[in-house]
């Protein structure tokens, strides 16, 4: 079977999008047979000529798995380097490696990110097209987190995180400001609060709570959308297969 190189790479779940899927080509990342090969359209024989990325052995694979993580403290969601391995970190995706082959371990893919301290649900999967469609900017899914704060949270707070937070991030002399979309928020105790959101910037809830004065103490992803992470009796560490139509229920109506 013959297939178009952008066409193989696709197929194999490796590349959450088709840009992803370019970059990789142009930057000289894939060889083909040892060559490194920078025509997307370039056609080959899937079946004599070995692909690889960054050095690693790319297949074609049919099936796809998926799973809900609890994801545990003090693990970040990507692959170590070896800085990162130097310093003892910990990742959410060694909590797989001895459930499955090397192949399809090496083809899990985090939907989304929880920062190294943020505790709770967590999708892996094999297929990146999902993932792509479940992050896309198109598409609003909302997640609930239960924040626990340094000081009870007062009235005006939550009604400032309803309408919207002014956020300031400083990248040394640039700035850059947003004000976050309205979000949901009950309180469970004075300094605890459940809190649901439809986006999803970089530590975005540490930083609505850092500008209102009151920093995060602890944060758990409880569900994502109707998805119950405590429906799943997981403990931190512990994950269980599911099927992609659980994942598929949790893509809603595209954003305006």
């Amino acid at each position: 079977m013959k297939l178009r190189l952008h066409q193989f790479l696709s197929k194999t779940g490796v590349f959450s999008s088709k840009a992803e899927t370019k970059q990789a080509i142009w930057d000289g990342e894939i060889t083909v047979n040892g060559t490194v090969v920078k025509n997307m359209t370039f056609q080959f024989n899937v079946k004599t000529k070995e692909v690889t990325y960054r050095g690693k052995v790319l297949e074609l694979h049919d099936e796809e798995v998926h799973f809900l993580l609890h994801k545990p403290l003090g693990c970040i969601c990507s692959r170590l380097n070896s800085h990162e391995s130097a310093l003892g970190k910990a990742s959410a995706y060694e909590v797989f490696r001895e459930h499955m082959g090397p192949t399809t371990y090496e083809r899990l893919i985090t939907v989304g990110r929880l920062d190294e301290n943020t505790t709770g649900f967590l999708l892996v999967t094999t297929d990146g097209k999902i993932v792509h469609r479940i992050t896309s900017p198109d598409h609003t899914v909302r997640k609930t987190y239960r924040v626990h704060t340094t000081t009870p949270i007062s009235e005006d707070h939550m009604d400032a995180i309803r309408t919207g937070v002014r956020i300031v991030v400083e990248d040394g002399e640039a700035s850059d400001v947003y004000w976050t979309k309205p979000a949901v928020i009950e309180q469970e105790s004075p300094g605890v609060v459940l809190l649901t959101i439809g986006e999803g910037k970089k530590r975005q809830i540490r930083r609505m709570f850092g500008a209102l004065g009151n920093p995060v103490t602890q944060l758990h992803r409880t569900s994502t959308e109707e998805m119950q992470l405590d429906a799943y009796d997981l403990k931190p560490g512990e994950f269980a297969p599911i099927e992609r139509k659980e994942i598929e229920r949790l893509i809603i109506q595209p954003s305006i």
